[in-house]
């Protein structure tokens, strides 16, 4: 790719960032009773939070499992609670949530309800 492709790739790149951020509201009022469900399966596991932020399709069970160090069983069970929720697409093999979360959403008083 050349330099004037990669600067133009990083801008729109930027500005997707940028309409997240500002529609980050209007998203968790949409999908409130979503969050909320995802919350409750997660809890306050701190492995299973990153296993969920790491679930956009792109990484396999194992990879997850092996990036965020939860037990495999762990990991398949909330893939399971998850998949029952509607908050999965696909099979499960490289799960990917339903809804967009940031990446602070597991934080306590991020405010993201």
């Amino acid at each position: 790719m050349d330099d004037l492709s990669t600067e133009l790739l990083n801008a729109v790149r930027e500005i997707r960032d940028l309409v997240h951020l500002m529609a980050e509201p209007a998203i968790a009022e949409r999908d409130k009773s979503r969050r909320t469900e995802l919350r409750r399966i997660v809890g306050k596991s701190a492995p299973k939070a990153k296993a969920v932020l790491l679930m956009n399709g792109n990484r396999i069970q194992a990879a997850i499992q092996k990036e965020t160090g939860i037990n495999k069983g762990d990991l398949s069970t909330l893939v399971k609670l998850l998949n029952g929720s509607g908050l999965l697409t696909g099979t499960g093999k490289e799960p990917k949530l339903t809804i967009s979360i940031p990446a602070n959403f597991f934080e306590s008083g991020s405010g993201n309800e």
